[in-house]
């Protein structure tokens, strides 16, 4: 028999599960320069869809990321005969391992967009339910509030805190 695999042109991006046909369970066919616009009805799932490529690669950087970060550190040592320089070696050794955490929690928000996304709430307010609108989402794919959900939030979060 022949090969199962997918084959694509140079101009068409498969999501995972795609056939030639456009949609296969949640995945579709994105032409490569596809961008969501407010043309088309928000959330469709070319929509959907590009969200989800963006934000698997995103998470896919931040895990290889996390790994090169690991083999550095491992095959780096932190022994250094000079004080000075065990100081440096250290201090940009905690450097990284503080950036790998805050990226460990990005990723959780990742995976939290792309459970939205299988859930088909992607891109709107938890807060009010409206659309939170294509361009944050393009600038936050992690974004789960609108911009005046987020401020209402923030200005929350700062009279608890100076309280």
């Amino acid at each position: 028999m022949g090969s199962s695999k997918i084959k694509k042109s140079k101009n068409e991006t498969f999501g995972k599960g795609a056939d030639r046909g456009g949609i296969l369970g949640n995945r579709i066919l994105l032409p490569e320069d596809y961008t969501p616009n407010n043309n088309e009805e928000f959330m469709n799932d070319k929509q959907l869809e590009f969200f989800r490529q963006k934000l698997t690669s995103w998470k896919l950087d931040l895990l290889n990321e996390a790994t090169d970060t690991k083999d550095n550190l491992s095959t780096e040592g932190l022994q250094r005969p000079d004080i000075a320089d065990r100081a440096q070696v250290e201090s940009d050794a905690s450097i990284r391992l503080r950036t790998r955490d805050r990226e460990r929690k990005l990723i959780s928000k990742i995976d939290e967009a792309l459970r939205r996304i299988d859930l088909k709430t992607y891109g709107y307010c938890e807060d009010t339910g409206e659309p939170i609108g294509l361009g944050r989402l393009k600038a936050r794919p992690i974004a789960s509030l609108s911009v005046d959900a987020q401020e209402r939030h923030e200005k929350m979060e700062k009279i608890h805190k100076d309280a």
